[in-house]
């Protein structure tokens, strides 16, 4: 959030700025800090309410990636450090990757407000920000260069003639924003003619394929200073193509589209690149020793992407539910991006403009068939590790975060790179480092991703792995469909128990355990512990208050022909009569499901009381 001076905030407020002055002593102004003996204010300035004061408060930025739009009329967290950090170090290429709603898409429009030169003066979008503050020697790269814009984010086509169609429209859009070009004296008539045949949507895949090397010169020819090219999503046309069949007709023309912009161009100032995936070996990148790769393990720009935790406390203050934080910190903290820990920007915003119900907002938020296409080629090993993780365990693996899209087939355990890279997992640990591939410990980084592990990326894994009627167990367990839960327990004891096996209640009692394991990351699973006048069977103490509590009490009788009825009836009595719930009720756990379980060989009967 931009700062401005109490005689800046007094203008906006219609006070004097003795008044203003007085409001930050006393604490009335949020946000307010003293830089010296002056007092800075937040751009937004929000007075407080409860003294009598208007409340000025700005809305959310929900789905907001234009940057003017962002800063003129909504929330903006300031990213704005980041040129600076990019000016200090000027490497001609730069690509990003992040997961997606990580804030690439706004980033890349803020560098490109803030470099393009055009007849708007857009410093006036920057000048409340930090990098203002910086030092003139980076205000004087405001408005300098042209800039060839473009974003990939919405070419997903089943076919490559419809994917090369759409590209061919983004070109032509961004060839006619640039349309003056075709009355400069400084450019050439064939450069006019080829500029005209993309714009008209005319040109051969030979001409789109050296359209960004063109219109570079053009612009290079007419403002007398080399262009900028950036580009938004560069990947995504390539994930598209590998999931349906015309991968290697992309990589051929990005591969050349790039070699003609990026790599040996005289034409070019500085480029961006941001994507979720590297694919650095797919040799799109091929000879570019001007590009440097910016992933989530590395340190540089780690904090630009996402919120960082004070970003986050300031914005709860600001929104008035500070007292949030521990739950959003649960819930949607837990990235690490190079040193920096990261909370989910794209769910934080969501969660406050949702009166602060906590969800998973990350859910479905983009295309995830790749999954599917990794998890076919799992082995048994895999599939362990990967309900390990459901579980709340970490798993200690090779990542490299420059995984490729065919070594996701040839390569399984590619799974953990992926998964990696697009914000299922986190790493917890680093180990000394291997040549090559980084060797480290990951695992589910928050609430938010344990809820939607299951129907992302288990519920995935076809029929016979990783324990689906298991999973399905647990589902039926959330819904309270107990007659469900009933009919899978009973289809998981047909499929799992020998007729030799069923010989104690303690046998039932590790089938459960088993079972219940699964609810690891959500539950304090335990077993056979004192409670109120007796020891109850197995008890689920929620980790998160907004889950109810369990107890199950178990009934066994090696007769396979017992009465399941009569059995429920003495669990139900032991359960109240002993009053297991007492630990749980002691613990503020007032919501406890109690389920009596009766098992006759691999009969089963489920009650809940």
């Amino acid at each position: 959030m931009g700062y401005i001076t109490v005689s800046e905030a007094a203008k906006r407020l219609g006070m004097t700025t003795r008044r203003v002055q007085q409001l930050c002593q006393k604490n009335l102004i949020q946000g307010a800090i003293r830089n010296g003996r002056q007092w800075m204010l937040p751009g937004t300035i929000v007075l407080d309410s409860g003294r009598g004061q208007r409340t000025d408060r700005r809305s959310l930025p929900i789905g907001i990636s234009d940057f003017r739009n962002a800063v003129t009329n909504y929330y903006y967290v300031d990213k704005t450090l980041l040129i600076k950090d990019f000016l200090d170090r000027k490497v001609q290429v730069s690509l990003f990757t992040r997961p997606r709603r990580f804030g690439k898409t706004l980033n890349m429009d803020m560098l490109r407000v803030f470099f393009e030169c055009s007849e708007e003066d857009t410093s006036q979008y920057f000048t409340d920000k930090a990098i203002w503050s910086a030092g003139e020697i980076y205000r004087e790269y405001q408005g300098k260069y042209p800039v060839i814009y473009l974003s990939f984010k919405d070419v997903k086509y089943g076919s490559w003639e419809n994917a090369l169609r759409n590209i061919s429209a983004l070109l032509s859009m961004e060839f006619d924003r640039h349309h003056y070009l075709l009355d400069s004296p400084l450019c050439s008539e064939a450069e006019k003619k080829y500029f005209e045949k993309v714009v008209h949507r005319e040109a051969t895949e030979v001409d789109l394929a050296d359209s960004l090397k063109m219109l570079s010169k053009m612009l290079a020819s007419h403002h007398g200073i080399p262009a900028m090219i950036m580009i938004d999503e560069y990947d995504t046309p390539i994930q598209e193509g590998f999931l349906t069949g015309y991968y290697d007709q992309i990589i051929e023309f990005v591969r050349n589209l790039f070699s003609g912009g990026f790599k040996d161009n005289p034409h070019l100032a500085f480029g961006f690149l941001t994507g979720i995936l590297r694919v650095a070996k797919e040799s799109i990148f091929s000879g570019m020793n001007n590009l440097k790769v910016y992933s989530i393990t590395d340190n540089l720009y780690s904090e630009y992407f996402g919120f960082t935790k004070e970003e986050v406390k300031e914005m709860l203050s600001y929104y008035g539910v500070a007292k949030k934080l521990d739950e959003v910190c649960s819930w949607y903290d837990g990235y690490l991006f190079g040193d920096h820990k990261i909370f989910n920007p794209w769910s934080v915003v969501n969660y406050i403009a949702e009166d602060c119900n906590a969800k998973p907002f990350w859910q479905s938020t983009g295309s995830n068939d790749i999954i599917g296409e990794i998890i076919s080629a799992s082995s048994e090993e895999i599939e362990e590790n990967l309900l390990k993780l459901m579980k709340g365990e970490s798993v200690t693996t090779f990542v490299d975060t420059s995984v490729i899209y065919p070594e996701i087939r040839r390569k399984p355990s590619s799974v953990y790179s992926f998964l990696l890279t697009t914000g299922y997992l986190r790493i917890d640990r680093y180990y000394p480092q291997t040549e090559g591939d980084i060797f480290c410990e990951v695992s589910i980084p928050n609430r938010e991703i344990a809820r939607v592990y299951v129907t992302e990326i288990i519920n995935r894994f076809p029929q016979g792995g990783i324990e689906p009627t298991a999973i399905g167990i647990q589902q039926a367990i959330y819904k309270k469909d107990f007659t469900k839960l009933q009919e899978l327990l009973e289809t998981y004891a047909l499929q799992t128990i020998s007729s030799f096996d069923p010989g104690s209640e303690g046998f039932y009692h590790g089938f459960m355990i088993g079972i219940c394991a699964i609810f690891n990351h959500r539950y304090y699973v335990r077993s056979n512990r004192e409670s109120g006048y007796g020891r109850f069977d197995i008890q689920l103490e929620p980790i998160y208050k907004d889950l109810p509590g369990m107890i199950f009490e178990l009934k066994f009788d090696r007769d396979t022909d017992a009465d399941l009825d009569s059995m429920l009836e003495e669990a139900h009595e032991q359960i109240e009569k002993k009053r297991y719930d007492t630990e749980m009720r002691a613990r503020g756990i007032h919501e406890i499901m109690k389920l009596g379980i009766a098992f006759a060989g691999k009969r089963v009967k489920v009650e809940e009381y």
